[in-house]
């Protein structure tokens, strides 16, 4: 395991949530996600990191989805509007960013994905 040099973040919110352990994080997401909790100067809850592929399927997740690699996040930004937050992550370059109501997906996907959700 390598070592978790994250400052705003623990290692634990970004565990898959059905307990199997899978716990390992892109360096390029932790980046991203540090840059905008700097830039709100706002906590982020991760309401969905990492995710194995029994829990994937349990929450209905895409076969290829980046959250099975350690690769994609589902966050919540206090006091901050998820298109506030989709904003930051276009003009960041990030490479998958789902819009919801309620969150904001970002992934380190190489190239341009962009979609709305319910």
């Amino acid at each position: 395991m390598s070592e978790w040099n994250a400052k705003y973040f623990d290692r634990d919110e970004f565990a898959c949530s059905c307990g199997c352990g899978f716990d390992t994080v892109d360096y390029e997401l932790i980046r991203v996600l540090e840059y905008m909790r700097e830039h709100f100067d706002a906590p982020i809850t991760i309401t969905s990191g990492c995710r194995c592929k029994a829990h994937n399927k349990k929450v209905f997740g895409s076969y290829a989805s980046f959250h099975l690699q350690g690769r994609a996040a589902d966050i919540v930004v206090k006091d901050v509007p998820p298109t506030v937050v989709a904003e930051l992550a276009e003009q960041m370059e990030v490479g998958g960013i789902g819009r919801y109501k309620t969150f904001t997906h970002i992934d380190t996907r190489t190239g341009q994905a962009r979609w709305s959700g319910d």
